[in-house]
C-alpha cells in the first residue's frame, strides 16, 4: 500500500485551528496504520465511503480527512470539517 499527501492536504491542515491540527494528524497516522496492516479501526475513528473512490475518516465530530483510494494508492486530499468535505465533493 502506498500513501501520498497532496499539496491541498498540507494547505488545508495549515488553515485549521491548532486544536484540530493535532486531531487530524493523529487520525491520519491511525488511518495509515489501519489500512497498511489490516487492523480494526481505532476507537473514535470513523471510516466511510462517500463518492466513487473518495473516502472520509472522522476523528470526533469536527476533524475529517478526505482521501482517494484507488488500487494500492491512498491519496490524502483534504482535511477539514463536514462543510469543507461537502464543498470539495461538489466540484468532483
Amino acid at each position: 500500500m502506498r500513501f501520498e499527501f497532496k499539496p491541498s492536504f498540507d494547505r488545508s491542515i495549515k488553515s485549521l485551528p491548532s486544536s484540530e491540527k493535532a486531531d487530524v494528524k493523529e487520525a491520519a497516522l491511525q488511518l495509515i496504520d489501519v489500512l497498511s496492516t489490516d487492523r480494526q479501526l481505532y476507537q473514535g475513528l470513523g471510516l466511510k465511503r462517500l463518492k466513487r473512490d473518495f473516502w472520509e475518516a472522522r476523528k470526533g465530530i469536527k476533524a475529517r480527512i478526505l482521501f482517494r483510494w484507488t488500487g494500492d494508492l491512498i491519496e490524502f486530499v483534504l482535511a477539514g470539517n463536514h462543510d469543507d468535505v461537502k464543498r470539495f465533493l461538489k466540484g468532483v
